[in-house]
């Protein structure tokens, strides 16, 4: 076993550990979005993750799962040249507590990194979550996630994916969106 290979309980303590750490103090979460819970009733027969949001400025991207209520608005502030860097990463939102841990440690993962590096870390994301709990198989890309290694055990469960995949889906629009402001 490596350094970085962990038995199946040690996932789920640091599971755990995560989890609760991000319900008691989640990163980078910001009161700044107007409550529209009563608003995206109406999307709730939607599949898609992401709902329609006028508040939305440049850099921002409103995401809700009507699976299961979570909903979030990420703001992502990018470098005026390139490399382009997300200097910061914001996120206002409620919802069960994968969704919101998933956000937290995302805004950790890649805030302060290149635009490319970010896409990067959200592709391995995405490809944990596709793993079935099997993981990437690949060491490197699995230490690339640092605490986001955790969310494997979510990818077991089919209906929880959409919470873990909430904010990241959310960081890649908004980043687009802060991208096009700038041409």
């Amino acid at each position: 076993m490596s350094d970085f290979e962990m038995s199946g309980s040690d996932l789920e303590q640091m599971y755990q550990e995560v989890i609760l750490e991000a319900a008691k103090n989640p990163h980078g979460k910001e009161h700044f979005a107007p409550d529209l819970a009563s608003e995206n009733a109406s999307h709730a027969a939607e599949t898609t993750v992401q709902a329609s949001h006028e508040y939305c400025t440049p850099g921002e991207s409103h995401q809700f799962n009507p699976t299961c209520g979570d909903e979030a608005t990420i703001h992502a502030e990018v470098s005026d040249a390139g490399p382009y860097t997300i200097e910061r990463l914001v996120w206002d939102g409620h919802g069960c507590s994968i969704s919101q841990a998933s956000l937290s440690v995302m805004v950790d993962l890649v805030e302060g990194k290149t635009v490319d590096e970010a896409m990067k870390l959200a592709e391995t994301f995405h490809k944990l979550m596709e793993s079935r709990g099997k993981g990437l198989n690949d060491e490197q890309a699995e230490e690339s996630l640092e605490d986001g290694i955790v969310f494997q055990g979510v990818s077991q469960y089919p209906m929880r994916i959409k919470c873990a995949l909430l904010g990241w889906e959310g960081m890649k629009d908004a980043v687009a969106k802060a991208l096009a402001a700038k041409a």
